[in-house]
């Protein structure tokens, strides 16, 4: 119902409930699809936003989840009608898909917008999937309901499990370090993958599966149960169910996403040790629907948090684990008073009232809040000359030891400068030195992709070496641990201090007190930066060269700058 307790006007009565020529052609020509006639008669249309595609390993399965949301729209007297958005396959795209995360939500926001469609069902799996349907749905602000395609099974090698992403990180490390070879490498690859689902460790996909439950879009359990598990399918058809149900109650995103909602999200991203990425998508989606969030947020309310789930890359186990013990409803209920209880959700009910009862059945996955895996997990957020618009880094998947620390800068202009010189003998590099990486930031890459976990030179892996501090403008994996410093801005292509700096330059980077300093004179930074010369656009046409010209920076969430806002859902002109 609406505020005013009548039945909500449904959309979809411009196109199928006119009682003349356009309600004629629109009538007809879905009847050639052979649904019967009383599919017109006022049964709300839920449109189900598809991310599958066979490019996109983590979704490839969504076909068979939006079956399931079908059968539920269809038993609450809805009616469903799937669609097909592009989708982002994180392995696959090139040079990121960062870059084409607003693009898909600006697909997502249209074709929402200028279709029939009352409420609408958003599946997604991937990493950038999650928040770009999240992004493009809430500029449109219709009833939605996001059920995402869950984990993989967990990864097994050898009689242990294995994470996907961080053993990959891990193994890599090993073999370029002399201690394990190309074939145990190889050995693992079959095992890691073996179901469908996205990366079964708190990378990007499980944590943006968590922050969409933890903000009340997503219905209560939804994250972490296996992609491959029953009840995914089950949860699939309630949510079918609800979603008639929510047009009905006009409850509409932007109830739901609140100020509240985003720090319930910022607390339990801390909690479970989630992905930064969560910040530059938080952003994002908040900057959709008029919640004002920045960076310091994710600081103030996320940072003194103790880190309750003992999950790889952080801790020790997997999503599948996860679950078992509880998932996300058993970490909100152990936050307690530091969450905001009274917040809406997708259920109808508060999400106070939907985990008031969450059980824990593994206290070694999930700890209580007074006897944590780490006392302090949440992203900081680090200010100072060479980050004067702020840069990220997460302390849990960090080495204690190097959270202050005081170094010489080697610089690289490029991935592919990075790549070129890391494996020399002959690189003047100690486990002192401060790899920094320029040019991986939104509009230089473009798109601003996963390279900031720098691999170390293998000179100082055959020493042992495991972590240095690593600074850039880059994003990195979720799945990805150590000492490094990302989301630097200005970024180095927009002309910020990371692009003045050179190798021997000292940096002092202090977690504690929230700095991350260049320690030049100005004098000679000025002079650097007089001589600094951007580079030449690298795309005269297409998306790339939109992107370039209209992306925000990270700490805006990397969006582009006519989009942030929303549109609305108000009906187009007719097209006849």
């Amino acid at each position: 119902m609406s505020e005013n307790g009548s039945a909500p006007h449904l959309r979809s009565a411009e196109w199928f409930g006119k009682r003349d020529r356009d309600g004629f052609i629109h009538r007809s020509w879905m009847r050639a699809e052979g649904f019967a006639p009383d599919v017109f008669d006022g049964r709300p249309v839920i449109g189900i936003c598809n991310s599958w595609s066979e490019l996109t390993s983590c979704n490839v399965h969504l076909r068979r989840v939006a079956e399931s949301v079908k059968r539920g729209v269809w038993e609450a007297g809805g009616w469903p009608l799937e669609f097909p958005t592009i989708s982002l396959g994180e392995t696959y795209m090139r040079p990121t898909t960062m870059l084409f995360r607003n693009l898909m939500s600006m697909d997502v926001e249209e074709s929402i917008r200028a279709n029939p469609i009352d409420g609408v069902v958003l599946l997604s799996g991937c990493d950038k999937t999650t928040p770009a349907q999240l992004m493009g749905a809430a500029s449109v602000d219709l009833p939605a309901i996001m059920v995402t395609g869950g984990p993989m099974l967990n990864g097994k090698y050898r009689g242990g499990d294995i994470g996907s992403g961080t053993m990959v990180w891990q193994f890599s490390e090993e073999v370029r370090g002399g201690k394990k070879t190309w074939d145990d490498f190889f050995e693992a690859e079959a095992g890691q993958s073996r179901s469908n689902g996205h990366c079964m460790t708190m990378g990007t996909a499980s944590t943006m599966a968590s922050m969409a439950e933890a903000l009340g879009i997503a219905p209560t359990g939804n994250a972490a149960i296996p992609a491959v598990d029953s009840r995914r399918y089950a949860l699939a058809q309630l949510s079918g169910r609800r979603i008639v149900e929510m047009v009905r109650e006009d409850l509409r995103m932007s109830k739901i996403l609140t100020r509240d909602a985003f720090e319930n999200a910022i607390r339990v991203n801390a909690a479970i040790g989630g992905s930064t990425n969560a910040v530059v998508h938080l952003l994002a989606i908040a900057g959709r629907v008029g919640v004002p969030l920045t960076l310091e947020d994710f600081d103030r309310l996320g940072h003194d948090l103790p880190l309750l789930v003992d999950l790889q890359p952080s801790g020790r186990f997997l999503m599948e684990d996860f679950y078992y013990a509880g998932g996300v409803p058993a970490v909100v209920r152990e936050l307690g008073d530091l969450i905001h209880r009274d917040a809406l959700t997708v259920g109808g009910r508060t999400i106070g009232e939907m985990t008031a009862e969450a059980p824990c059945w593994n206290r070694e996955v999930i700890r209580p809040f007074d006897a944590p895996v780490k006392e302090h997990a949440g992203i900081a957020v680090l200010r100072g000359n060479l980050a004067p618009g702020g840069a990220v880094i997460k302390p849990s998947a960090a080495t204690p030891s190097l959270l202050v620390h005081r170094g010489r800068a080697l610089a690289f202009e490029s991935i592919e400068d990075f790549k070129a010189r890391i494996d020399d003998p002959d690189l003047e590099v100690d486990e002192t030195s401060v790899l920094v990486l320029k040019g991986a930031g939104p509009r230089g890459y473009p798109g601003m992709p996963e390279t900031g976990n720098l691999p170390l030179p293998p000179k100082l892996l055959a020493k042992g070496v495991t972590d240095m501090v690593r600074i850039s403008d880059a994003r990195m994996s979720g799945t990805a641990y150590g000492t490094v410093v990302l989301h630097t801005s200005p970024e180095a292509a927009a002309g910020g201090p990371l692009a003045l700096v050179q190798t021997g330059d000292v940096i002092e980077l202090d977690v504690p007190n929230r700095r991350l300093d260049l320690i030049v004179n100005e004098a000679e930074l000025d002079r650097r930066r007089a001589a600094w010369r951007p580079a030449p656009p690298a795309f005269e046409r297409g998306y790339a060269k939109l992107y370039t010209e209209h992306v925000l920076g990270a700490e805006r969430g990397a969006d582009f700058d006519f989009l942030v806002g929303n549109s609305g859902s108000k009906v187009a002109r007719e097209m006849h």
